[in-house]
């Protein structure tokens, strides 16, 4: 897979909004599943082709 290293961090409302979830959904997904979510100081950031492959994988469907 080739990783594009220009991608840009998005927020966790940009994750949310990506996704077609909710702020909390993220925020829930951060706690209880492996989401590709990366902490920079205090706040939450993601690349969209991370999500994009959790999501594929399968990862995303809570029990």
């Amino acid at each position: 897979m080739m990783v594009n290293y220009e991608e840009n961090w998005i927020s966790i409302s940009e994750a949310a909004e990506h996704l077609g979830v909710t702020v909390d959904s993220i925020r829930n997904w951060i706690k209880k599943t492996d989401i590709p979510a990366h902490k920079i100081g205090k706040l939450w950031k993601f690349k969209k082709s991370e999500l994009d492959e959790w999501v594929k994988s399968g990862k995303s469907a809570l029990e």
